[in-house]
Formats: C-alpha cells, structure tokens, sequence
C-alpha cells in the first residue's frame, strides 16, 4: 500500500477518535467512566495526529517512510498513554467504557502495526 494512503486512513482515523472522545463520550461520561478532563486530553493527540498526517499528505515527497514510521510510534505512544489512563481510572470505568477503550487499543495497534511493518519492509 502506498504510504499516502496510510497518511489518509491515519488521519481520518484520528479525526473520529478526536471527534468520539471529545464530543461524543463527554456528553456520554456517566455512561462511560472517564473523567471529562482526561476524554479532552486523549481527544487532543488525534487533533496533532490528523494535522500531522495532512501534513505528511500534501508536503512530503520524499523520505515518506520514514514519516509514516513517525506517525505509527506516535499511534503506539498514544496506546500507551490511553492504556494507562484507562488503568489509573478502572475502578470508575462502565463496562462500555472499558469496552469503547479495549476496541479503540485494538484497532490503533492493527494500525500502527501494519504502519511499522510497510516502512521496514519497504525500505528493506
């Protein structure tokens, strides 16, 4: 797959995420768990992550794997940061709070995996 392809799929990606944790479970938190506070800042980073995507989109012409080896660490970082939220705030998640966190994990790591995989293999 092309990597500008995968700068799209990111982005647009990044851009529900933004859009579900910072509009739709705000106004959902009860029935979710997370404090508002933290559905904001976990809704901030796929704010950066679309951004950088669009970026990599329409500017970079070369070294592109590299970049989408960037973003692909980035989704792992935000991983990371979303896994411990959700541990710190556990005793307070719903289980559809749980559930929308656990769905959100998998398909970040599907997607960073395969991310990774394209760069190294591309630039093999």
């Amino acid at each position: 797959m092309n990597p500008k392809t995968f700068f799209i799929i990111d982005g647009l990606g990044a851009l529900l995420s933004a859009f579900l944790l910072g509009v739709v479970l705000v106004q959902f938190k009860d029935l979710i768990g997370m404090p508002k506070e933290t559905l904001y800042f976990l809704a901030f980073l796929p704010c950066l992550f679309a951004l950088y995507d669009l970026v990599c989109y329409l500017k970079v012409k070369k070294n592109e794997l590299l970049f989408l080896r960037g973003i692909a660490y980035a989704n792992l970082f935000y991983c990371c940061l979303s896994l411990g939220f959700v541990i710190y705030d556990y005793a307070q998640l719903t289980n559809l709070g749980l559930a929308y966190f656990i769905l959100e994990l998998i398909i970040v790591l599907v997607l960073a995996s395969i991310q990774l995989k394209t760069s190294f293999k591309a630039s093999l």
